[in-house]
């Protein structure tokens, strides 16, 4: 848990990254294009296919939530469905929890040595190796305990026409929400370090409900469960 700032301080890099974001999967599919993603499969659910079911929010918040500990307006909500919860939002790095050579205080000036959820052994999460989401903490805005979210409950995270399974790992401020590890933003493409990395718009981020797995840690079984979960939310079960 920690007062985070804006990921990218260049307005040359924020620019390009709100441009990118800015364009359909679709549009960024022919750039990046799905052949050169390693994860993609023609058997999976796609970005396009999850997105479609997010277009329309039913607000379950009392309210919004900042992206930043700068941003002047609380602006996003927190959306529900019968099944999951999601929000749209940016993505800033989270690298606390274990020490690692990617994530310490050297690499971040922020880092705390612990996460809001351990693992199996009783010890905090490796954000620099676990794919995990950052809900922002129980207040009077939203929370999460009351949608049936917990620490490993599975979420998807869409970023351009990339899809990407993992666990809710770590809670953050209760004012502020889109943040997720090294680990996931790595497995997105983003640009994953903590003090300079993130994406500043054009991150989905969908929990679902009841979908607590154990161990926390294990990517096969978020992997597994994710995608077994997306595709009965897009009705291909």
């Amino acid at each position: 848990m920690r007062t985070r700032m804006l990921a990218l301080t260049s307005a040359v890099c924020g620019a390009a990254l709100l441009g990118a974001a800015a364009l359909p999967a679709s549009a960024s599919g022919s750039a990046s294009g799905s052949a050169q993603d390693p994860e993609a499969d023609a058997g999976v659910v796609t970005a396009a296919e999850l997105l479609a079911e997010v277009r329309a929010c039913s607000r379950i918040s009392k309210g919004g939530y900042r992206t930043d500990s700068g941003s002047a307006k609380a602006t996003v909500p927190v959306c529900g469905t019968r099944d999951a919860v999601f929000w749209k939002a940016d993505m800033d790095i989270d690298c606390d929890g274990r020490k690692t050579r990617a994530c310490n205080r050297k690499t971040d000036p922020y880092f705390l040595p612990e996460t809001a959820f351990q693992s199996s052994r009783g010890e905090p999460l490796d954000s620099a190796a676990l794919p995990h989401v950052v809900v922002p903490g129980p207040s009077k805005v939203w929370d999460y305990r009351r949608s049936g979210l917990t620490g490993g409950s599975v979420v998807a995270v869409v970023y351009r026409d990339r899809v990407r399974y993992g666990v809710i790992g770590d809670t953050g401020p209760t004012g502020i929400i889109g943040e997720a590890s090294y680990a996931m933003a790595k497995a997105l493409g983003i640009d994953p370090d903590p003090s300079t990395g993130g994406a500043e718009s054009g991150v989905t981020y969908i929990a679902f409900k009841n979908s607590r797995i154990s161990p926390i840690e294990s990517r096969a079984r978020a992997q597994s469960r994710g995608a077994a979960l997306a595709r009965e939310f897009v009705g291909r079960s």
